[in-house]
C-alpha cells in the first residue's frame, strides 16, 4: 500500500530524501535545502508530496515530489507547477524504480483529495523518457486529461556521448584556448568548499550583472527577491555538498563562472557568466568544455545535465541529448475551468513562441546572407 503525506519545506525532510535517494536517481532542485531556501525566503509557496510504501516496516519512503502553487494571472484559477520555484530547470518527480505507476497513482489521488490544492498540474521540463512520465499518460490521456504541448532536445554529456571529439568546434576551442592563453597565465579552479562556494559566487554574480543580462535587466542582482533567494540557496546547497561555482582566471582574475550543481552522480550546469571584454575567446564555452572532461574523466560523475535550451552554446559542445516535455495534467474526473483556462493560455504561449523562434531564424539568416555577399 501507498500512503502520501503532504508538508511544507522543513528540516525534518531531509531524512526521507537521503534514504530514497540512495536508491533513486535524484533531482538536484528538489533537494530539501533549495526547498527551504525559497520557502524561508518567501520565493515560492511549495507543497512536497512524500510516498510512503507501508508495507516495508518500517515504512520506506518511495516518491518525492515537490511543486509550486502559482497563478498565472492574477484572477486566473491557481495550479501547480512542477518546477518548485523559478530558476528550477528538471521537474522530474524522484520515484524509486519499480514503484511509478503506484506512486503516481497515489500522487494523483492525493493532489485530488485534498481540497487545499489546485487539481491542474502544469509540467515543465519534465524528462519524457521516464517511467514516471509514462505513467502519467497512461493513467491521464484516455481521459482526456493530459495534454501535451512541447517536446525539446536538451543538451546533455555522458561518458558514451561526451564532448564532439572532432570538427569545426573542437578546432575552434583549441585556437581560443591557445589565444586565451596568450593574455596571461590560464587556469580553472573548482573548490567544494563552502567558504569558497559562496565566495565564487559572488564572482559570478558580478560578472553576470556587467554583462548583456544587467542592461536589460534580467541578471539575479537586478532583482532583490531574486538576489536574496539565489544566494540562500547556493548556502544551503554548499552546506550539503551540493554545488560549486568553477572560475576560468586569467592571471588570477576570472574571466568566466560555471555554477555547478551535484545530485548522486549527476551534475547540472545551472549558470554561466563571462567578462564580455574577453567575449572574443569564448570563455564560457572554453569553462564548460574543461569541466565536461574533467568531470566524466574523474569518475565520480557519470552525467552532466545543462539545464540550457536546445539552441545553446553547450548544444555545440555535447553531443547528446534528453527530451524534455511540457505538458497541462487535470487530476480531476472531468475538465476543470483551470484547466482550460491554463490550456487556453499555454497554447497561445507556445504560439508566440514559434512566431518569435520564426522570426529569430529570418534575421539571422538575413544576416548570414549580407555577409556572404560582402565577403564575395
Amino acid at each position: 500500500m501507498i500512503s502520501v503525506t503532504i508538508c511544507s519545506p522543513g528540516p525534518d525532510l531531509a531524512a526521507p530524501w537521503q534514504a530514497l535517494t540512495a536508491r533513486s536517481e535524484a533531482n538536484i532542485f528538489m533537494h530539501p535545502a533549495a526547498l527551504l531556501a525559497a520557502a524561508q525566503t518567501g520565493f515560492a509557496r511549495i507543497h512536497v508530496l512524500l510516498a510512503w510504501d507501508e508495507g516495508e516496516s518500517p515504512r520506506r519512503p518511495v516518491g518525492f515530489w515537490a511543486l509550486q502553487e502559482r497563478r498565472a494571472l492574477p484572477l486566473a484559477p491557481s495550479f501547480l507547477d512542477s518546477l518548485p520555484y523559478d530558476y528550477a530547470f528538471t521537474s522530474n518527480a524522484v520515484v524509486e524504480e519499480g514503484y511509478a505507476d503506484a506512486v503516481v497513482s497515489a500522487f494523483f489521488e492525493a493532489i485530488r483529495r485534498d481540497t487545499r490544492l489546485p487539481k491542474v498540474v502544469s509540467l515543465r521540463s519534465f524528462a519524457a523518457d521516464t517511467a514516471v512520465y509514462q505513467a502519467m499518460v497512461r493513467q491521464l490521456a484516455a481521459a482526456g486529461r493530459h495534454r501535451e504541448f512541447l517536446r525539446l532536445e536538451r543538451p546533455f554529456a555522458d561518458r558514451a556521448n561526451g564532448v564532439k571529439a572532432s570538427g569545426s568546434t573542437r578546432k575552434k576551442l583549441r585556437q581560443d584556448w591557445n589565444r586565451l592563453s596568450g593574455e596571461g597565465a590560464v587556469d580553472i579552479v573548482n573548490s567544494r568548499l563552502s567558504a569558497d562556494v559562496e565566495a565564487a559566487f559572488e564572482t559570478f554574480l558580478a560578472l553576470e550583472a556587467a554583462s548583456w543580462k544587467g542592461e536589460q535587466g534580467t541578471a539575479l542582482l537586478c532583482d532583490a527577491d531574486d538576489a536574496r533567494f539565489v544566494r540562500e540557496l547556493m548556502r544551503g546547497l554548499a552546506a550539503e555538498n551540493q554545488a560549486s561555482v568553477a572560475l576560468l582566471r586569467v592571471g588570477g582574475t576570472a574571466v568566466a563562472a560555471q555554477v555547478l550543481l551535484f545530485s548522486g552522480t549527476q551534475t547540472y550546469t545551472w549558470k554561466t557568466a563571462y567578462d564580455r571584454s574577453f567575449a572574443r575567446f569564448s570563455p564560457g564555452a572554453l569553462l564548460v568544455d574543461k569541466l565536461t572532461e574533467s568531470l566524466l574523466a574523474a569518475g565520480a560523475v557519470t552525467a552532466i545535465d545543462s539545464c540550457s535550451a536546445a539552441d545553446g552554446f553547450m548544444a555545440q559542445l555535447w553531443t547528446g541529448r534528453r527530451t524534455m516535455v511540457d505538458a497541462l495534467l487535470d487530476v480531476r474526473s472531468r475538465h476543470s475551468l483551470a484547466f482550460v483556462v491554463e490550456s487556453a493560455r499555454r497554447q497561445g504561449f507556445e504560439q508566440l513562441r514559434a512566431v518569435r523562434n520564426r522570426m529569430r531564424r529570418a534575421i539571422k539568416g538575413s544576416g548570414r546572407a549580407v555577409t556572404a555577399r560582402k565577403a564575395s
